[in-house]
This record gives structure tokens, C-alpha cells and sequence, in this order.
């Protein structure tokens, strides 16, 4: 398997036009400096005309570089800026990334165009750029505060924004705020981009949410109706958020760890293999054989069980109540297992930098084995009692079609995208942690609608219990965790107990966390929902000085609104439903 560094090394992109630098990182991928006014024609370029196109838009967030260490001595001469936008592209023909930079001067105004005409993905990446920076883009059609309320003062990721509650001082509520928070709320469709009405025909709207069951979370959605047809969805996030990204910048690199999990709170382990991925890229880490297939197996379960909470929610929804409480009860089963082997249950929090925790706990082969044989023979009853249901596949057939290109448009993945027919999983693609060692198939489908997504992740759990048979039948011996001693502190016996070298070393690496070295690296995983990566730029010290988290639930709910146009109001429900997103991976 080629490493990633190698990988982007080979697959440099020449652009049309000379970059004001080239830049070496950790991950190897091919990274570029352009000025903000030639960014967006090289882009369409790398979009349009490059071979191989770079067609998807898989990132694009900011990093505040006013705080920033200078470079070391001797380090390669980079373009001055205050801020930079930080762009990443995709290419499935090339199976490569690509990054691209452009920097900004606070002096000089935080300005950039808009990239709305070339991805419609920009959209709210641009969006959140701006709510989280300050950053504006000229020409967007309705740039406006994404994640914070719209009475929100400040950026929360500049560096200057307080990091903790008590940084900020007791909240009071004035009388003036708290009249100017109730205008707030008043319902202005052209606040929201949407027009009152078309010709002699006046719009109703619908507010859903942000308490309703169909939405499994506080999630509003604005809904433009004409007659009982879907005009216009737009959904309002942000009620989830609780500055995951500016966590990650006060927390050593291991503490914040555990945060990770409350992410995708269904998927558990799965985040910290995410934000390790990165984390172990950058700092150059190997994991050891036991440890990768260790990580594997938990990340499997967790994707079962994301999926099990799916399938049951998702067929509620569209009015079978029994199969909720069936998959719900083979979840528990999944949870006893990690229970077992972690010593908890939804946020275990258990992997670590260079592996895992602690060794398998004696008698986890007997409970997966039981495990095994206990899920198929379910799930082959679900599809008879869901799947195979004519009132189930009415309410899915035909509806919230997407097609290939869109997806790709849109930075659509994960089984969504399989839904569309293209078989392509990053397990697969782009192998990590250990991942080549086992034989799996990637489900597909061809109808592009809601029965299509849902059938992609039932074979999706079929596929995870072939690679969790794998992961007991070939477990390797050996260590569970590197002996980096970035990972690892040097043993109590017989050095810490006795050398006060050894012991400082211990202390310091435990209480401030190991320092990482410069630079930044991307870290990008299958996770339940799709592809999940981790963008970390380190400064030389104790805590990342920028952690970016690029969830597939926020790519996902951006396409509602192409999804729900021309349907009915109950199929915004099998929407959401088959969209299959956890609202803290769309706000963090």
C-alpha cells in the first residue's frame, strides 16, 4: 500500500498559473499558495480541466495565523498573512487530495470571492467561514451567520474570542438584548434567501421544528410551500454547536481525545480513529498489528451500531413502530460487547495515540463469537419486516433523488453516495489503519432515492460482520499501544521509580501532553456516515493550534433543500430519515 505522503507526492497537479509558493506538510499532500484573487480561476481549473479534475470541494475552513509561533530557523519562506483560507479538493480519478492556500492580511480587509459558481457546496462553508472568522466572500448570494445565533457578536475561532464560558464574565439578560433576541426570531423569509411569493401566488410556511421527532434533535427547518408541494427547505443549524474546533485548540493532544467521541455520538470509536488518523500522520507514528486490528474491530461494531439506531429510527418514521424496539435491543447486545472490552458503552473514549487503552479483556472472542452468530439471522428478519414492506418502499421509492454528479457537487458521502452507484469507500480507496488486511465488498445501489440509502446500509452491516469474523478468526499478538515515547511514558520499573530523568519525562508527558512537531496533516476515514476527516496545523507545542473537523453529516444536510423540492411534506420526513446525519456532526 502506497503511504499518503507518497501517494500525493506522485500526483502533484501542474496549475495554469505560477503559485507564490509550494509548500512540504506531513501528509504529503500536494499544497499550493495562490493569492486570493487568482484562487478561485485555478480552482475552477483543477475542477473543469486538469488532469486528473479534482471534482469534489471536500473542505474549505480558515486557520488564524496571528498567534502563531514564528517558523524555525532556516524554514521555507512563506507568503505573510494574518489569516489563510484553506481549500481541499478531491479527486475520485486520481483517488488524490489536493491544498490549496491563500493568505489574507487583517489590515488589507478579509476579503475573497465566493466559489458558490463553482461548487454549490461553498455555500455554507463559506458561510461558516465567516461566522466562525470574519472572513466575507464577495459575491455570494446570501452570506449570513450559520452556527451562531444571528445576534451573535464576534468569531468564536479567532484567537482573541474567549476559549471558556468563565473567560467571558456572568451573563445578564438586558432588557435592550432581550427585546432585540425576540425581533430576532420574527420569521423574515428573505432573511432566510426565500421570496414571499411567485406571481399572483402567495408562499405558506412551514416551521419544523426545532422540537419535533422527525428531526432526531433540535433542528429547524424553514419550509416554503406552494399549495401542499415543496418549494424551498431550508434547514437552520447550528443548536447543537459547542465549539468542538476551539476545544481541540485549548486541550493537550491526548485530552482531547474523549471529546472527539461527542461528535458523531453514535459512532463512538470511530471518531477518535478520525482525529488519530491525523494526529499519528503528523507526528509520524506507527501503530503496531495488534493495536490497528484492535481499532478495526471496535470501529465495525460502531458502525453496526450507528446503523442499528438508524434502521429502527428511520423505519418509525415512516410509521412502523415494532422494529425500532427490536434493533434498539440487538444495539444493547453490540453495547455489552464494548462494554466489555472498554468499560463503557456510547463514549468510550478508549483508543490512544499509537493504539488502544489496554489489552483485550479475557473472554472477548466468546462474546463475539456469540455476537455473530446472534445478528444475521436478525437481520435477515428486518428485511422481510422492513425492507420488503410495499407501505415501507411507497414511502421511499422515487423519493429524495439525487444523482451521481450531484452528490459529488454537493461533497456527498459515504453510503449516500453509494445510493448513487459509485463504489467508493475510503476503507477501500485510501486503506488506514489496517484496513487492506481485510476482504469486504462496498455495497451499492442504483436508485439514487431513500429505499437506495437504506439498502446500502443494511448490506453495510453485513459487510461490517465479514470484517468483524476477520478480526476473530486472525487476531495478531503483540503490544496493543507504540513504544513512542509520545505515546507511551517510560515505564515505573525500573525507571521511573529510580531515575529523576525518567521521572520527569513521565510527569510532563503525562500532565502537559507530548509535544508534536510543526506542521499540519489531513487525516480522512470511512465513519458511519460517510467520510470523516481531521485537518491539524501544530505549532510545536502541547495542543494543536488548529483542529478542523470535516463531518459528512454537514456536507449531507446541505443537499435537503435539492432533495425536498417538488415533494410532499410527509416525504421531507423519509428525507431525513434516509439522510441518516447525527446534528452534533453537523453543527461540532
Amino acid at each position: 500500500m502506497r503511504s499518503e505522503a507518497q501517494a500525493g507526492a506522485a500526483a502533484a497537479p501542474r496549475l495554469p498559473t505560477p503559485p507564490l509558493a509550494t509548500e512540504a506538510t506531513r501528509d504529503g499532500i500536494p499544497t499550493f499558495w495562490l493569492s486570493p484573487e487568482t484562487a478561485p480561476a485555478a480552482l475552477r481549473w483543477l475542477k473543469h480541466d486538469a488532469r486528473p479534475r479534482y471534482e469534489m470541494l471536500y473542505d474549505l475552513t480558515a486557520v488564524d495565523e496571528r498567534s502563531r509561533r514564528p517558523p524555525p530557523p532556516g524554514a521555507p519562506t512563506l507568503p505573510r498573512r494574518d489569516f489563510t483560507l484553506v481549500y481541499h479538493l478531491y479527486s475520485f480519478e486520481a483517488n488524490e487530495f489536493v491544498r490549496i492556500k491563500a493568505p489574507l492580511e487583517d489590515g488589507a480587509g478579509l476579503r475573497a470571492p465566493t466559489l458558490t459558481g463553482v461548487w454549490p457546496a461553498a455555500d455554507w462553508y463559506e458561510c461558516e467561514t465567516w461566522d466562525m472568522f470574519g472572513i466575507a466572500f464577495d459575491g455570494h448570494p446570501h452570506l449570513r451567520r450559520l452556527l451562531m445565533p444571528p445576534t451573535w457578536r464576534g468569531h468564536p475561532l479567532r484567537k482573541e474570542h474567549p476559549a471558556r464560558a468563565t473567560e467571558m464574565g456572568p451573563f445578564r439578560l438586558w432588557e435592550e438584548k432581550e427585546t432585540s433576541e425576540q425581533a430576532a426570531l420574527r420569521f423574515e423569509p428573505e432573511a432566510w434567501g426565500m421570496a414571499r411569493g411567485s406571481g399572483d401566488t402567495d408562499f405558506l410556511f412551514l416551521n419544523l421544528g426545532p422540537q419535533h421527532p422527525g428531526t432526531h434533535g433540535v433542528l429547524r427547518i424553514a419550509v416554503q410551500l406552494d399549495g401542499e408541494t415543496i418549494v424551498d427547505a431550508v434547514p437552520d443549524i447550528g443548536y447543537h454547536h459547542r465549539g468542538a474546533e476551539k476545544m481541540g485548540e485549548r486541550q493537550s493532544w491526548h485530552t482531547y481525545i474523549p471529546y472527539t467521541d461527542r461528535v458523531d455520538y453514535l459512532g463512538g470509536t470511530m471518531n477518535n480513529l478520525a482525529y488519530l488518523t491525523a494526529l499519528e500522520t503528523l507526528a509520524g507514528i506507527s501503530i503496531p498489528p495488534r493495536a490497528q486490528v484492535i481499532r478495526v474491530m471496535l470501529c465495525e461494531l460502531f458502525r453496526i451500531v450507528s446503523h442499528l439506531v438508524w434502521y429502527g429510527t428511520f423505519s418509525q418514521d415512516l410509521g412502523q413502530l415494532s422494529p425500532v424496539f427490536f434493533t434498539f435491543n440487538d444495539r444493547e447486545r453490540a453495547f455489552g460487547l464494548v462494554e466489555a472490552i472498554t468499560g463503557a458503552r456510547m463514549h468510550p473514549g478508549w483508543f490512544r495515540i499509537g493504539g488502544v487503552a489496554q489489552d483485550l479483556p479475557q473472554g472477548w472472542d466468546a462474546m463475539l463469537r456469540e455476537f455473530l452468530a446472534y445478528l444475521p439471522p436478525r437481520l435477515r428478519e428486518y428485511d422481510r419486516e422492513i425492507m420488503a414492506n410495499r407501505i415501507f418502499k411507497a414511502r421511499t421509492i422515487g423519493v429524495g433523488r439525487m444523482s451521481r454528479a450531484e452528490a459529488i457537487e454537493w461533497g456527498v458521502t459515504g453510503p449516500n453516495l453509494r445510493a448513487t452507484g459509485l463504489a467508493w469507500d475510503f476503507r477501500r480507496k485510501r486503506p488506514y489503519g489496517g484496513y487492506e488486511q481485510f476482504d469486504f465488498d462496498i455495497p451499492t445501489a442504483e436508485g439514487c432515492d431513500c429505499y437506495a440509502r437504506a439498502q446500502v446500509r443494511v448490506e453495510e452491516m453485513r459487510q461490517s460482520l465479514r470484517i468483524l469474523q476477520q478480526c476473530l478468526d486472525g487476531m495478531p499478538a503483540g503490544r496493543y499501544k507504540s513504544d513512542d515515547p509520545r505515546a507511551t511514558p517510560p515505564a515505573k520499573e525500573p525507571g521511573t521509580m529510580h531515575d529523576i530523568e525518567t521521572l520527569i519525562t513521565h510527569f510532563v508527558g503525562v500532565s502537559w501532553g507530548p509535544v508534536m512537531p510543526e506542521g499540519e496533516a489531513l487525516g480522512v476515514i470511512e465513519a458511519t456516515k460517510g467520510s470523516n476527516g481531521y485537518y491539524l496545523v501544530s505549532d510545536g507545542g502541547t495542543c494543536s493550534y488548529r483542529t478542523r473537523i470535516r463531518s459528512p453529516s454537514f456536507a449531507a444536510m446541505q443537499t435537503l433543500p435539492l432533495l425536498c423540492r417538488g415533494a410532499m411534506i410527509p416525504d421531507l420526513l423519509a428525507v431525513l430519515g434516509a439522510m441518516d446525519y447525527v446534528l452534533a456532526d453537523v453543527d461540532r
